[in-house]
């Protein structure tokens, strides 16, 4: 999963294995190389070596996904 070219701090929208599709937040290599993220749905944090499953940055996450974001979890 290359990460190089991602924004600091950047929210992207993130496609799973199961095609389910998620916001997360990048946050950075940390000083051991450990690329960390941030999941906007649960607020939980976690480096890239930590998932067990296939996932893939789609790019930013566009306002339409944050608003279908925000009617999902305020309705």
């Amino acid at each position: 999963m290359p990460t190089t070219n991602l924004e600091l701090n950047g929210i992207y929208e993130i496609e799973l294995c199961s095609g389910e599709r998620v916001r997360w937040q990048y946050l950075g290599p940390d000083s051991r190389s450990a690329v960390w993220w941030r999941d906007l749905e649960t607020g939980s944090e976690f480096n890239e070596a930590s998932r067990m499953y296939a996932w893939r940055v789609i790019g930013f996450a566009s306002d339409e996904v944050n608003e279908d974001h925000e009617r999902k979890h305020n309705s």
